[in-house]
């Protein structure tokens, strides 16, 4: 196919997306979607929307993920990838294709003040937790007339949300800031670096720094990151963080066990920006701190503007 049929194609399937009006009621995934009432907000206004999103190949091109402020990515099961979207300066109309939450992001949104977590389900023993965690819980189940189904991709990849039909206002201002973190000049030294692959067992992620030297072009398991225009996506700032990935107490419905991050520790770290890579150490003393990065001599590590991407890699 030409360049310019897979953009028209790609631009045929936004369309899609925008105008559909199936309203989806399951995970899709063999999770359980949330059977409770919403329940009233507690902790104010909440900060900002984290989307759990797919990250295999049928997924793709993602939706909306090119506005994220923040962008994780974990090892679930198999030893595959998936992705926690996080928006706050901007909403774009269409998210997705949104997927199962796991019990590594509820200590991950910690960080953020009573942030809406919006996901396709979650397993049945998880979906308890999910409801104690101090974040507001949107799957299906509680905001139906937000998601719909796609008729252009097979199910659980086709599974999109309009986030407007749910109970959040983008703030305006970026989520990295409720990190503690923000835009500055970079640290001094660093080493020159045009691609850096951080590998899961099953996948990987790709950032290659261009000749015109702008942002770091993104690839998912060996294919260029496209938007559904056929765009490429960037990050401004890539951190990959090193940590300790064990199991869990969950497993899906294949018997695979859903591996757990520990996001919380010490550990170290290397900062992605301006075509320099930057060795770095991260730290979060408790679940409610946020993580901390620095060099190892103790500077502030500071970001470059547009969005961050944050890799979970397992130690070695």
């Amino acid at each position: 196919m030409s360049a310019a049929g897979v953009k028209n194609r790609a631009a045929a399937l936004f369309a899609v997306l925008v105008l559909a009006v199936t309203a989806a009621c399951t995970g899709g995934d063999g999770s359980s979607p949330s059977s409770t009432s919403p329940s009233p907000r507690t902790g104010g206004a909440t900060d900002v929307l984290a989307v759990k999103i797919d990250n295999v190949a049928p997924a793709r091109p993602h939706t909306g993920l090119e506005r994220a402020d923040i962008v994780y990515v974990e090892q679930v099961e198999a030893g595959l990838s998936r992705i926690l979207a996080v928006y706050s300066s901007d909403l774009p109309p269409v998210i997705g294709p949104v997927r199962s939450a796991r019990e590594t992001d509820l200590e991950l949104l910690r960080q953020f003040d009573r942030p809406t977590l919006a996901f396709s389900g979650a397993q049945s023993r998880l979906m308890p937790v999910i409801d104690r965690a101090p974040l507001d819980p949107v799957p299906p189940s509680k905001a139906p007339r937000a998601y719909f189904r796609s008729p252009d991709r097979p199910a659980p990849h086709n599974l999109y949300l309009r986030p407007e039909r749910i109970p959040f206002t983008a703030s305006g201002v970026d989520a990295v800031a409720e990190l503690g973190l923000k835009v500055g000049a970079p640290p001094p030294g660093g080493e020159p670096e045009d691609s850096r692959t951080v590998r899961y067992p099953s996948a990987s992620v790709t950032f290659t720094w261009p000749a015109e030297g702008e942002r770091w072009l993104v690839s998912l398991d060996g294919a260029p990151a496209r938007t559904v225009e056929g765009e490429r996506i960037g990050a401004g700032t890539v951190v990959v963080q090193n940590v300790d990935v064990r199991e869990s107490d969950f497993r899906d419905r294949s018997g695979n066990n859903t591996p757990f991050t520990e996001t919380v520790g010490s550990g170290d770290a290397v900062v992605l920006r301006d075509g320099r890579a930057y060795d770095a150490r991260w730290a979060r003393s408790s679940a409610d701190a946020d993580t901390v990065f620095s060099t190892p001599d103790g500077r502030r590590v500071d970001l470059a503007e547009g969005p961050l991407w944050i890799l979970y890699a397992p130690r070695g």
